[in-house]
């Protein structure tokens, strides 16, 4: 098993995997199989595989390989926007179906702790469906605490759905 920075011929896996948890209703709030095409630009602003080679190393996106397969990803993403929050990031963790349970996300998120300070950052944030037990429990295993609730704020198949935020101030 490696984890490696995705490059562009990743992108079609990374967007099977994702589209893959649509259907769950428990990762993402998209109700609808997002393109290849659609991820490009997302793609681009998280890689230096990109056409003009630049570099986004302060908000990466990894895969997981496992015997040359993709089996999962995590990505950092920029919290809100704005300059002052430039050592807060976002991650997300996506694992294929097929080998969900098996410690894969545990191993993705030690490999993003660990690897924060070195992108500058101070504080990891997770955006997590309240439902989502499993998502909620790794974080929290990491020390990650809820930081936010936010009832009903998501509808999916006319459920009203709770978002928790969950945070970790790294030392």
């Amino acid at each position: 098993m490696i984890i490696r920075s995705a490059i562009e011929n990743d992108l079609a896996t990374i967007v099977a995997i994702y589209n893959a948890s649509i259907k769950s209703r428990m990762a993402t709030a998209d109700l609808d199989a997002v393109s290849v095409e659609s991820r490009r630009q997302w793609f681009y602003k998280r890689s230096s595989d990109t056409p003009e080679g630049s570099s986004f190393a302060n908000r990466p996106l990894w895969v997981m390989q496992i015997n040359g397969t993709v089996v999962g990803w995590l990505s950092f993403q920029s919290f809100y926007g704005r300059p002052a929050y430039k050592a807060t990031a976002e991650i997300s963790i996506y694992i294929a179906p097929a080998y969900q349970y098996q410690g894969l996300g545990k191993k993705l998120l030690a490999e993003a702790i660990d690897h924060s300070p070195k992108l500058g950052l101070k504080t990891l944030t997770a955006f997590i469906f309240a439902h989502n037990e499993p998502s909620i429990q790794l974080f929290s295993r990491f020390g990650f605490q809820t930081w936010g609730h936010l009832p009903k704020v998501a509808e999916l198949d006319g459920l009203e759905r709770d978002l928790i935020i969950m945070g970790l101030r790294l030392t």
